[in-house]
């Protein structure tokens, strides 16, 4: 419980009425989760306005209001802010006691990787023997608590209790996925990061951010808003990562494959067999606190594929050297990681394969889709959720680059789904997504089998699939069911398998199981 002056001291307000220093037992910023004794924000949202709903919060129970306009004729305490999404983070990081002044919290964002640097990152750590919390696109877990994730980065109020949980049960170290949303709507707004990163900037989101202009500025934002004595790990092959060097208060650390001037880079890089092998070089001393890392390179071997792993271990050393981490560590732990799921994750691999991955964005489908040219097979089946609620431009770029790599991989036909009963109304396909999709298609003479569900998509795969061929189930939202859905389908038209061995890459797996 809290005073409710107490957690004003760092609101900036607008205006009052009827203030008093009432006891506050929780803060909620949808009415439905209103108890005796709450102070409920109310927020302007994409599809509803929370305002709408003070009432309901009143009858809950709600003993002060924060809102963006003020109500008439209510005789509770209401505080007026400039921004309630900003107000309701502040406001839950002081209800929790500050939580993350108590944990070493590490901020990734980028366009590409985020997931799979956090858990290589997460990997390092435990390797390290620290007790380590994880937040991010797949699941939120800490301790003997797991959940799936519903959102990359939680709403700050959630966030926040998170942390007071981690805080709780002493956690360490807390790495967490940042994304562009979550920096411009405030959800980390009051999180006292030590150590951010900006890996790459791609085009995604646009529609979202209004540009691709703001897109990029939303992103700079964890760099340039990071606290003085905080560490910023910025890539020198990206130029967006790379111009803000000199634009934060943070100390810096600069990595790059191509770019040899930084902190670390990437020497006799080998990717023949597909798994990267290299010398990482450490080009310049790098002290944090009372350890010091000395000029030197030592081997690094990847277990997972792709070029793209190369700069996400980067990411996770440069971390585990800015947590004074021994270098035998770090090698043992990177050259362990075994992938994440959904990531280009091969789940059936017997007679033919089915393989796995989020393709969220032109720079994961180019990745997939040339990692897939690399590889032996007969035919390609690639079933696509195509992305909800995310804009026309995302979704027009994402079909051009599926067309831009049909020829190379023939690929005449696509499998596509609405996945109507896998998403929920924000990623819910519009019609102009759906129409945008086809266009792409139609221009390049792709033919497209629409699905709206899931299952019947992946079923007609399964129907069509012979010895060495490849099916790849791609997209984010409703295709989180995907593996579940093709191995149980399997396992009805294949009653011979063993069920143990069939779902074993399913075993530990978070995405559309739990």
């Amino acid at each position: 419980m809290k005073k409710l002056y107490t957690l004003l001291k760092d609101i900036d307000t607008i205006g009052t009425s009827r203030l008093k220093d009432v006891d506050i037992k929780g803060i909620a910023y949808h009415s439905g989760k209103v108890k005796e004794g709450y102070l409920f924000v109310a927020i302007k949202g994409y599809k509803t306005d929370g305002h709408k709903y003070i009432a309901e919060a009143i009858k809950k129970g709600a003993v002060a209001l924060v809102v963006e306009e003020m109500q008439p004729d209510i005789k509770l305490p209401q505080i007026c802010v400039k921004n309630s999404r900003k107000a309701l983070a502040l406001l839950s990081d002081a209800f929790y006691n500050h939580p993350t002044k108590d944990i070493r919290v590490i901020g990734i964002t980028a366009t590409n990787g985020k997931t799979s640097s956090s858990f290589m990152t997460n990997t390092i750590l435990e390797k390290a023997g620290f007790k380590t919390g994880i937040i991010g696109t797949i699941m939120t877990k800490f301790g003997n608590y797991i959940e799936p994730s519903i959102l990359t980065t939680p709403e700050s109020l959630d966030l926040q209790n998170y942390f007071y949980q981690m805080r709780r049960q002493k956690i360490s170290h807390a790495v967490m996925e940042v994304s562009s949303s979550a920096l411009e709507l405030h959800r980390v707004t009051g999180v006292d990061f030590d150590i951010v990163t900006l890996n790459n900037i791609g085009r995604e989101h646009i529609d979202l951010h209004g540009s691709f202009e703001q897109y990029v500025e939303v992103k700079k934002d964890l760099i340039r808003n990071a606290k003085e004595g905080a560490w910023a790990v910025l890539n020198l092959d990206c130029p967006y990562s790379k111009a803000l060097v000199d634009e934060t208060r943070a100390n810096v650390l600069t990595y790059g494959v191509r770019d040899k001037s930084g902190h670390i880079y990437v020497k006799d890089l080998d990717l023949s067999t597909g798994r990267a092998k290299f010398k990482l070089v450490i080009n310049k001393a790098i002290r944090v606190g009372s350890v010091q890392y000395k000029p030197q390179e030592f081997n690094i071997n990847l277990s997972v594929p792709g070029y793209h792993s190369v700069y996400n271990s980067l990411v996770a050393i440069s971390i585990g050297l800015l947590c004074g981490i021994k270098i035998p560590i770090i090698q043992n732990a990177i050259n362990s990681f075994k992938g994440v799921e959904r990531r280009f994750q091969i789940i059936y691999d017997r007679g033919f394969k089915i393989i796995d991955d989020h393709f969220a964005n032109p720079g994961n489908i180019n990745v997939t889709l040339e990692t897939l040219s690399m590889m032996d097979y007969n035919n390609l089946h690639l079933v696509y959720a195509i992305r909800g609620s995310r804009g026309v431009t995302t979704n027009r770029e994402n079909a051009e680059t599926m067309a831009k790599w049909a020829k190379k991989l023939n690929l005449k036909e696509i499998i596509a789904t609405l996945s109507k009963s896998h998403v929920t109304e924000k990623d819910r396909v519009r019609d102009d997504e759906l129409e945008v999709f086809m266009e792409v298609m139609n221009e390049n003479n792709i033919k497209v089998y629409l699905y709206d569900e899931l299952k019947d998509a992946i079923s007609y795969a399964l129907s069509k699939t012979a010895k060495d061929d490849v099916i790849l189930l791609a997209g984010c939202q409703g295709m989180d069911y995907g593996a579940k859905i093709a191995l149980e389908e399997l396992s009805r038209l294949r009653p011979d398998i063993d069920k143990r061995e069939l779902f074993e890459a399913l075993q530990n797996r978070i995405a559309g199981i739990m």
